[in-house]
């Protein structure tokens, strides 16, 4: 154990695999109850959210790779998946005996379960603003270039729909990081809104979108994928991921 605690004083962190395994510190604040188990996508934004939080949290969980690609061998259009998700996305998330099935139900789970470090400032203003730009891109961007989405627009112009409909959003978000942000998007605690803008961003770039208008979304971007929690979460990172692009 006193080695255990040396690797976690340094902040050390091992590489996610598929089985349960533990970052510096991280632990189960339910002993009784076995680990965790996420349903994830590699390339899912909302996944990389969940992944996010629960390192935040330093919570153990065993990842179940669940493609959104019905050419894989474990895919989400299963029945047998449809028992864990009615709707068939990911991320799921099997915690404390019970399946949650949308990304910021989960966030909101685990920060009123384990309370520390908070995903949520106290001040009620500052909380009420880390929920508006989750929000604004849980509910007003990532869902209109999703993978279902661009399936039905069909490839000749879906690449000019996601790029339409990131701007519009990025435009709205831009000025709204500009007036609350600090170090991070508000202030300088890191919260549910910095867990759910780096994934938007990394959508952003694969769609080719001009990020050129947005200095202040680009500029956290940069400082927050500095952060341990959001490398060793990375797309690039996971097990699932196909060879040409890991650890991209």
């Amino acid at each position: 154990m006193a080695a255990v605690r040396q690797l976690a004083n340094k902040g050390l962190y091992l590489s996610v695999i598929n089985r349960p395994f533990s970052f510096n510190g991280f632990h189960r604040t339910m002993s009784t109850n076995p680990a965790p188990i996420l349903y994830s996508f590699w390339s899912s934004s909302c996944s990389w959210r969940v992944r996010i939080a629960l390192a935040i949290k330093k919570i153990e969980y065993e990842v179940k790779p669940t493609s959104l690609l019905k050419t894989d061998s474990e895919h989400a259009y299963t029945d047998e998946y449809r028992e864990v998700n009615p709707m068939q996305k990911v991320p799921s998330l099997k915690i404390d005996g019970h399946t949650l099935c949308d990304s910021v139900a989960i966030m909101h789970y685990l920060d009123e379960t384990r309370p520390q470090p908070a995903l949520l400032p106290q001040d009620p203003v500052k909380r009420a603003k880390v929920r508006e730009i989750v929000e604004l891109i849980c509910s007003g961007i990532q869902p209109l270039q999703n993978s279902a989405v661009m399936d039905h627009i069909g490839k000749n112009k879906s690449l000019e729909w996601a790029q339409d409909w990131i701007s519009r959003g990025f435009q709205g978000l831009e000025k709204i990081l500009s007036q609350s942000a600090g170090k991070f998007c508000v202030g300088d605690g890191l919260t549910m809104a910095d867990i759910c803008l780096v994934p938007q961003v990394r959508n952003a770039r694969i769609y080719k979108a001009d990020l050129s208008s947005y200095p202040t979304i680009v500029r956290l971007d940069q400082d927050l994928q500095n952060l341990e929690v959001f490398k060793t979460t990375h797309p690039s990172k996971q097990t699932d991921c196909p060879p040409k692009f890991a650890n991209k």
